[in-house]
């Protein structure tokens, strides 16, 4: 590659991110090479020997790029350069599908930051009318948008929630900011995130994108235009969007995902004579295009609204058309968390703030539930422990008599298939977690016949975290889960969804396969800090929505009675 094609590429990279000042310094300096006829950074010793053309901070500034070229190599900064494009277009290019001054075009042309993006342009055939692009650009670009996104680093669900949250809650609070929400794959629960994206609606987005821009933390600015902001924070990359409001329900369904979820509205769109496009719904009538707000592009469509978690693309859509659509479980209607953790073992706060961070959420039950003594927690209840613990529950419900405070644990399965604490110790619980933390070195049928023991223990009420798996490191055990359903049915044994970041689980299609099979599911936090229960247990329903899980097939949605006639009829058999 000539020197110059790289100042030039330099220019153009610049101009992709926003920095007008040094998209114009490189062009500067590309036009003094072709003056001075350099051809190589290697070339470039003599012209420092000569005065700058004209002594001015611009120029001077040319000679300073010139000369950390010359010393450190023209790569140095390319390669730096690439990398700071939006991570969708860094791989488009590094797979080869097209040159930076493709990249460059589309960019200026139809103002691409995604492979999201990148579909839409590819469905409108608007990539062959791009200056420098033809159809086959088109046909490479749609060939590498297969496989992009594979090259994506995903991140765990939790670490990327930890991260939206509070750029959200500013992002909202901003003067003019009607709304703000998230899209892709985080808007969908998805257990893994490959990158965050937000889009917001403001009438006059400049003063909002010149604040997000000083967000703490961030390395570098990736893109910068007139309604879109993609920032490196913590090595993580944050997008912001901000669409015009007449178009906000298109692109937030559009930017929303999955792509098999939009292929098959687009199908129901032909079906009517119309067409979906990322830019709405274009009615068969010729009217207006649909595109405020997502209710209304389904509406357009025939369909009801299929909430984001179960737009993935397998039979959502199919069950809309035929009005079969579940009712999803929500936040609002859980009535009690029956899975958290004191300084009694591993948590971090004590039974009173965990108690009255539950009041807080308006809930009307809890479970205090610390590990047994196997538990290879931090810390343990000891046999002792279990009655001393008991006595301070028995303060905290006189200090709150609004909510009821239930006594559990959360024992371990033995490697024999028996449980951590003796029944004696069991039968003064109010409810009893069951979990098989440890493997033991055994194989999947020895792990299935220890739950199986553990669930036709009478004292058992619930099993947590089933697959024990551990986002994103350990991916759990491959037990036969339909026989593993029938056993919870058979013992009337709830099965657990745990929002902890580290397993939300079961995950969302395992949790569509228990619900099938007729299992009651607990949505829990399983959480260690008072400051998360409410988080976790978002997390929680985010997985169970992604299960097609409705209020009726979970048991810490009835009130506590219920609860407690769930354990009696266990202990019952």
């Amino acid at each position: 590659m000539s020197f110059n094609r790289t100042l030039e590429q330099l220019a153009l990279l610049a101009a992709i991110r926003g920095d007008e000042t040094e998209a114009a310094l490189f062009s500067r300096a590309a036009a003094l090479m072709r003056e001075q006829r350099i051809e190589s950074d290697a070339d470039l010793g003599p012209f420092f020997d000569a005065p700058p053309p004209a002594d001015t901070d611009f120029e001077r500034a040319v000679h300073t790029r010139l000369r950390y070229m010359y010393d450190a190599g023209a790569w140095v900064l390319m390669e730096s350069a690439i990398a700071d494009l939006p991570a969708d277009l860094r791989w488009l290019f590094e797979s080869g599908a097209v040159t930076i001054e493709q990249i460059a075009a589309l960019h200026n042309a139809l103002g691409v930051s995604t492979a999201a993006d990148l579909v839409g342009a590819v469905e409108r055939q608007a990539i062959r009318a791009v200056p420098g692009l033809d159809p086959l650009a088109e046909y490479a670009i749609a060939g590498a948008l297969f496989d992009l996104r594979a090259a994506i680093p995903r991140i765990p669900l939790g670490r990327a929630l930890t991260m939206v949250e509070p750029v959200l809650a500013q992002l909202r609070a901003l003067p003019g900011v009607e709304w703000a929400a998230p899209v892709g794959s985080f808007r969908r629960g998805q257990d893994s995130v490959g990158d965050i994206e937000l889009l917001a609606v403001a009438k006059d987005p400049q003063a909002a994108l010149e604040e997000m821009s000083r967000l703490p933390g961030v390395a570098r600015t990736l893109q910068r235009t007139g309604r879109r902001l993609y920032l490196l924070i913590e090595r993580l990359q944050l997008g912001i969007r901000f669409p015009e409001p007449e178009r906000a329900g298109a692109a937030l369904l559009h930017l929303t995902g999955s792509f098999p979820h939009l292929n098959a509205l687009r199908a129901v769109a032909r079906d009517r004579g119309g067409l979906l496009t990322a830019d709405g719904y274009l009615p068969p009538d010729g009217g207006p295009i649909v595109a405020e707000t997502e209710k209304k592009i389904y509406a357009a469509l025939g369909l009801p609204f299929i909430p984001p978690e179960i737009r993935n693309g397998d039979t959502e859509v199919d069950a809309a058309i035929a009005g079969t659509l579940p009712a999803l479980v929500t936040r609002a209607d859980i009535r009690g968390d029956l899975h958290m953790h004191t300084m009694w073992s591993d948590g971090r706060d004590s039974v009173e703030a965990m108690v009255a961070m539950c009041v807080s959420l308006g809930y009307q039950y809890l479970a205090i539930t610390d590990h047994s003594p196997h538990s290879a927690a931090s810390r343990n209840l000891s046999i002792d422990d279990v009655k001393r613990q008991a006595e301070e529950i028995a303060e905290a419900r006189e200090h709150h008599p609004e909510i009821t405070i239930l006594h559990g644990c959360e024992v371990d399965i033995l490697p024999d298939g028996k449980l951590d604490l003796p029944d004696r110790v069991l039968e003064r619980l109010d409810i009893v977690l069951a979990s098989l933390h440890e493997h033991a070195g055994h194989a999947d049928a020895q792990l299935q016949r220890r739950y199986e023991m553990a669930m036709r223990h009478p004292l058992v009420n619930l099993i947590t975290h089933p697959t024990n798996r551990l986002l994103p490191h350990r991916r759990g055990y491959d037990l036969d889960y339909d026989r593993l359903f029938a056993t919870a049915v058979e013992t009337g044994t709830l099965l657990e969804v745990d929002g902890a970041p580290a397993h939300l689980d079961m995950d969302g299609a395992l949790a569509r396969r228990a619900i099938a099979a007729g299992v009651t599911l607990s949505i829990d936090s399983d959480s260690h800090r008072a400051q998360y229960l409410d988080r976790q247990m978002n997390l929680g329903v985010t997985t169970a929505r992604r299960g097609w899980v409705e209020a009726r097939n979970v048991a810490n949605t009835r009130p506590i009675a219920d609860i407690r006639a769930l354990v009696a009829t266990k202990r019952a058999r």
